[in-house]
């Protein structure tokens, strides 16, 4: 583990919103860092470089950006990609308000603008004519054209753009173009080792430290389903869900159904033979 491995306070973002942006609260996020990730993302911060982050869903990119977010004390926006997504949705647009128009930044125009992260999770969701919006912040020009406005805005001191997508989901036509890709560095993540999964299921939930053993074992045997056509395998933040359930006097059995097993899949087959891991596994 690194020297950079953790914090122990309790998940914390502070309550001041203003202007759309998440600023840092006295607390770190709780994040435990499986190698170099955090020195070298301290590291893009400083020369600004753009990061994406490549790894399953729920392995922990976004709280990775919040415990850094936190550690660099700039503010943080979020922006969840999809299909709809349009490029007035990120930079902004007029509106009109009584008898006046207005302009009102979007969530990537305003983290530009005061120098926050700004965060595109799933980027691999949006549309490729509205990713190509973000290229002009992630070369040595740092500037966001704002067409509508005639606008050439320099990216503030402190802004990083920060962007993730879960790898198992390109096909087709859902994958970045070589063209935005080689703009970033890649952070690869995966799910921790046993005992650090562990670890954070026990500080997450609050069960004790056998009980998400328990789990995280249970959970590395449904992971390995994955070749009998399980399309996702369970996350570390299902096992927190399924730990949270038991900190609640929820069965442990019950709380597993529920939280690891019902969220993955409605193949009978697939439930008839997780049910029987969970059967065989937990007390």
């Amino acid at each position: 583990m690194s020297d950079y491995s953790r914090t122990d306070a309790a998940p914390s973002i502070g309550p001041d919103h203003h202007d759309g942006l998440r600023y840092p609260g006295p607390d770190a996020p709780f994040y435990l860092a499986t190698g170099n990730e955090i020195a070298v993302f301290e590291t893009c911060h400083a020369r600004g470089l753009p990061v994406m982050l490549k790894g399953p869903t729920g392995c922990g990119k976004t709280r990775f950006v919040e415990h850094m977010a936190w550690r660099l004390g700039r503010p943080l926006v979020t922006v969840a990609c999809h299909d709809d997504l349009s490029a007035s949705d990120l930079t902004g647009r007029y509106l009109i308000r009584g008898s006046d128009t207005v302009w009102l930044d979007g969530p990537l125009t305003r983290a530009a603008r005061h120098g926050a992260l700004c965060y595109l999770d799933e980027i691999i969701e949006a549309r490729q004519d509205t990713v190509v919006v973000i290229h002009p912040l992630t070369d040595d020009r740092r500037v966001l054209p704002l067409d509508k406005t005639g606008e050439i805005l320099d990216a503030a001191p402190g802004f990083q753009l920060v962007i993730s997508y879960n790898p198992g989901y390109q096909h087709g036509l859902k994958d970045l173009k070589p063209s935005t890709r080689q703009r970033f560095v890649a952070l690869e993540f995966a799910f921790p080792s046993p005992e650090l999964e562990a670890e954070i299921v026990e500080h997450e939930s609050g069960i004790e430290r056998d009980r998400a053993i328990a789990l995280v074992t249970l959970t590395n045997r449904l992971r390995q389903l994955g070749d009998r056509g399980l399309a996702e395998v369970p996350s570390t933040r299902l096992i927190v869900a399924a730990a949270r359930l038991v900190a609640g006097n929820i069965p442990v059995r019950a709380a597993c159904h529920a939280a690891l097993l019902g969220p993955l899949t409605d193949d009978p087959e697939l439930l008839a033979a997780m049910h029987d891991l969970v059967t065989s596994t937990m007390p």
